[in-house]
């Protein structure tokens, strides 16, 4: 069977894609923006059919039908960061939390210590061999991919095409949703005059040829703004956002003085504007890779001056 059949073998309805969850299924999501909406809100829309599911994220970006006090018994939340979404919930108690370091969630999911029955995700269009890309979020959802009865996935057009160890292929697919609605953006927030002045400072420390791990929030990036100036910055993250692009097109990040993966920019999620999503198309500078790889500070330590701001 080609790649091609197969692929419509799989397509489906988002309705028709959720009832491949099961009573007691933990669900697993990406970080931030690789979660897939249209899965999201038809798991929320049927929620009362189901018993005792339960979703599991980082950084929920939306507030589904699902996060929903009422209906815990059916479907509830399971945080392993709290955000805007699920904050309240949580220190209400009714939406769990599961203490980790974001770089061990991949050990943790392969050695059963936290379940991943079914992934959803967002993914990119399928390339002629058949690969998707999970380029939103690969974090610990390829270490879910690997683990799960069912892999559904939600095929938009407006998700890029990253290299990395962040492909699906469509043998490992159970249903596939099409979308075409944009790809949720997350703008720069805003920075005020204590945020300058401790960016300013930070900054002052960066030296040319460094290699950064910057996060998201009002000091780093007004880090980043301090940056542009620089020489031979280098990239290995665990977020690429606008700010690191601003640093991309000023001219300060090359890469070219990295001792570990030269030339290359090195994250495992992405949170930014359409501007970003498209400069991650088929990008070669760029490769998204599990937060295991990206977080673990042995790899990162093999580049000289390397300079992390969370």
């Amino acid at each position: 069977m080609s790649v091609q059949e197969m692929y419509q073998q799989r397509r489906t309805t988002a309705a028709e894609a959720v009832r491949h969850v099961r009573d007691g299924d933990f669900i697993v999501v990406p970080t931030g923006v690789g979660e897939p909406p249209s899965l999201l809100t038809a798991l929320s829309e049927q929620r009362l059919d189901f018993r005792d599911v339960k979703v599991g994220q980082i950084l929920a970006m939306r507030k589904y039908g699902y996060i929903d006090p009422a209906t815990v018994e059916h479907v509830r939340h399971v945080a392993y960061f709290f955000g805007g979404a699920t904050r309240a919930g949580g220190q209400a108690g009714w939406i769990d939390f599961i203490p980790n370091y974001f770089s061990e969630i991949p050990a943790q999911i392969e050695r059963g210590q936290m379940p991943a029955d079914v992934v959803f995700s967002m993914a990119s269009p399928m390339d002629d061999e058949g690969f998707f890309a999970l380029s939103l979020g690969a974090d610990y959802t390829m270490a879910a991919v690997a683990k799960a009865r069912a892999v559904v996935l939600e095929v938009n057009p407006n998700v890029p095409f990253a290299f990395g160890n962040c492909r699906v292929h469509v043998s490992k697919v159970a249903a596939l949703v099409e979308s075409e609605e944009p790809v949720l953006e997350v703008g720069l927030p805003k920075i005020g005059p204590v945020q300058e002045a401790i960016g300013k400072y930070v900054a002052d420390m960066i030296e040319d040829g460094s290699t950064l791990q910057i996060g998201y929030g009002g000091i780093p990036d007004a880090v980043v703004m301090q940056l542009a100036h620089k020489r031979d910055l280098g990239i290995h993250t665990e977020m690429i956002g606008d700010g690191i692009l601003s640093l991309v097109e000023s001219g300060a990040v090359t890469n070219r003085r990295k001792n570990y993966l030269p030339g290359k920019m090195i994250a495992t999620f992405a949170l930014g504007s359409k501007k970003l999503y498209r400069f991650m198309e088929r990008n070669p500078l760029l490769e998204i890779h599990p937060v295991n790889f990206t977080n673990d500070p042995s790899l990162a330590g093999m580049n000289d001056n390397q300079i992390g701001r969370a």
